[in-house]
């Protein structure tokens, strides 16, 4: 039998399942506006169906990550030799493999266990469901363990992941057994104490081998997965609240919205529509001191709102504003610094992903913390206008004339680009839809505009697009699902109340505190990505906040504009490594060069922290 084309069959069904889920996620939410806004009613089920779409929609799309060998990381260059670095990347594959095999049981135990057989949404049985969640381990496992370099010793050593993914998960697997073989339950009940030894003699070694192995690119979700997982070994607690934990985040309300927006944002960056934006931006600004400058920057901070802060636009327009910042006589060194430092400026407007994961996160209004966001967020994008007016000022960069039928010609071609945020504000703000429609309106309104209007993307190119965005909705939904089992162990075992009560005794001042919060963020920033800092740090910084008598919003918007910077710092400053393969830069050149734009950033930041009516004045308009 040959393996080949089965794979290609299975990689051919995991592209248009991801495909189908997507369209999908996006129908029912349109159709529901559609069904109360004409019909006055609603579609039966349809926000099971949303929920769980997701579910799948998220495995299916870390399966094809996986596959693709793009998991978020925090991998470094590492100076070894090939010899060495080939060891490294075996041991990293053994534990890819173990901790996949182990999420694998454990989701397995949880859905025979919170399940009933004939529990269904509609007609579909919602084991058939749930099982995409051990399915798509399963599978990561399978791609772990085949990506194990250094011939038949790499891929023994990875393959030995599975049987000690299984022995880690020996707890689970005695739950299965009393579920689907009875007769077993007993030889795998009388193990279950070695398991516990096992359990707590081995959690702490592995834990500092994940942390070590981090920067050996040992993907972010397995890492802090297997940390809470070990946690949860160590105490002897059930295994399966990592996967329960999973599921509930997974199908909470807002996070449909994730890869709605994501979708939207790489529709837009595939298509013409930087172009034309660029030409928008430079009709209207360029007769104006640092006139392409600003262009460049409200291009990407536009651009960033649907991408979420997560790299896409420098890869997206970064080639092309560069290009025209050189051709308009701005040294190359101000345009690499100024497109790496705005490539995530947009992050604190609406429909960022980190504003609403945060929301989800802390329990604490979307809708406020875009409210909250847009003060600070235009005071960072006009900190940045300032510094492209002073350097334009300063080494006479020419301007251009305004020409009244240009810009006329620019508005007309990106007219419907442009009215794309307008209808998503209008619409939610607006109490028209909620933010899971307003990310299905987006994803159906942009391919309508770039593929019928415009005709930039052809249907047929649409999987492709698709597959382009998978890494960011695969990767990023795995963070949060295996990261919520970590967030659920530092509340459980009361490390929040813990520090709580270390600073009420030890800081009596707010603003030592806000300051000491602004460092240990930076700090945070400069070794962990946002997605992650989000579901670990802020269940610890929150009863903080209320000690100190911090409003839910301000503290919010604190956390995300200090996290804004962690694109921007090395070693893991995700705007660095992507500017460096993006302007063909080395990295330690581009750390130079976004410098003196992180200062601004740093000084805009502080502003934010200790004027709190900033990130509250409007909240009393929007009630």
């Amino acid at each position: 039998m040959q393996v080949k084309p089965f794979l290609k069959f299975g990689k051919g069904l995991e592209n248009l399942l991801a495909f189908l889920s997507i369209f999908l996620l996006a129908l029912f939410p349109f159709l529901e506006v559609i069904a109360r806004k004409f019909f006055h009613t609603g579609i039966r089920n349809s926000t099971e169906y949303t929920h769980h779409l997701v579910l799948i929609l998220a495995f299916v799309g870390a399966a094809i990550t996986t596959r693709e060998n793009k998991h978020l990381s925090l991998t470094l260059n590492l100076k070894f030799k090939p010899r060495i670095l080939s060891r490294i990347h075996v041991v990293t594959s053994f534990l890819n493999t173990a901790f996949c095999t182990a999420f694998a049981w454990c989701s397995m135990s949880f859905l025979l266990n919170a399940f009933d057989a004939g529990e269904k949404i509609a007609i579909f049985p919602l084991r058939w469901i749930v099982m995409v969640m051990p399915l798509g381990y399963v599978l990561m496992a399978f791609r772990f363990f085949r990506q194990a370099p250094g011939g038949a010793w790499g891929k023994g050593i990875a393959s030995s992941g599975f049987a000690f993914g299984t022995l880690l998960a020996w707890g689970a697997l005695a739950n299965i057994a009393q579920v689907l073989v009875p007769a077993w339950a007993n030889f795998f009940d009388a193990l279950i104490p070695f398991y516990h030894q096992i359990g707590m003699h081995l959690a702490s070694p592995i834990i500092v081998l994940l942390i070590l192995t981090a920067l050996a690119g040992v993907p972010i979700f397995v890492v802090l997965g297997g940390i809470g997982y070990m946690l949860f070994a160590h105490t002897g607690q059930p295994l399966e609240v990592v996967a329960n934990e999973a599921y509930s985040l997974l199908i909470s309300h807002s996070i449909p919205a994730i890869p709605l927006f994501t979708f939207t944002g790489f529709i837009l960056s595939e298509s013409k529509a930087g172009e034309r934006l660029v030409r928008l931006f430079k009709a209207v600004f360029s007769w104006f001191p640092g006139g392409l400058a600003i262009m460049a920057i409200l291009v990407c901070t536009f651009f960033t709102t649907f991408t979420g802060a997560s790299g896409v636009t420098i890869l997206a327009v970064g080639g092309l504003l560069s290009y025209v910042l050189i051709g308009g006589q701005y040294k190359k060194n101000f345009s690499s610094g100024l497109l790496t430092a705005t490539g995530s400026i947009g992050l604190l407007f609406p429909p960022s992903l980190p504003v609403i994961i945060y929301g989800v996160t802390a329990q604490t209004s979307i809708k406020d913390m875009f409210v909250g966001g847009i003060v600070p967020g235009i005071i960072m994008v006009m900190a940045m206008v300032l510094v492209a007016i002073f350097y334009a000022s300063k080494n006479k960069i020419r301007r251009e004339h305004f020409v009244f039928k240009e810009a006329y010609a620019a508005i007309k071609d990106s007219f419907w680009e442009i009215l794309l945020p307008v209808i998503i504000i209008w619409g939610y703000f607006g109490g028209i839809t909620t933010l899971v429609e307003s990310g299905a309106v987006a994803v159906l309104y942009a391919l309508v505009v770039e593929v019928f209007i415009h005709k930039d993307i052809k249907f047929r190119d649409l999987p492709r697009v698709l597959l382009k965005c998978m890494p960011i909705i695969g990767g990023v939904l795995a963070i949060l699902a295996l990261a919520k089992g970590l967030s659920y162990y530092i509340v459980d075992a009361e490390i929040p109340m813990q520090l709580t009560a270390w600073v009420q005794n030890n800081i009596h001042s707010k603003y030592i505190f806000l300051l000491l919060l602004n460092i240990s963020l930076l700090i945070t920033g400069c070794f962990m990505d946002i997605f992650s800092a989000i579901m670990v740090v802020v269940p610890l910084i929150i009863p903080l906040g209320n000690l100190f008598g911090i409003h839910p919003v301000h503290l919010g918007i604190i956390f995300l504009a200090n996290m804004e910077l962690g694109y921007l710092t090395p070693p893991v400053g995700l705007n660095l490594f992507l500017a460096s393969y993006t302007f063909n830069e080395p990295l330690r050149k581009l750390y130079k060069d976004v410098f003196p734009f992180l200062l601004i950033q740093i000084v805009v930041v502080l502003l934010i922290t200790y004027v709190p009516l900033l990130s509250t004045g409007l909240l009393a308009f929007f009630k």
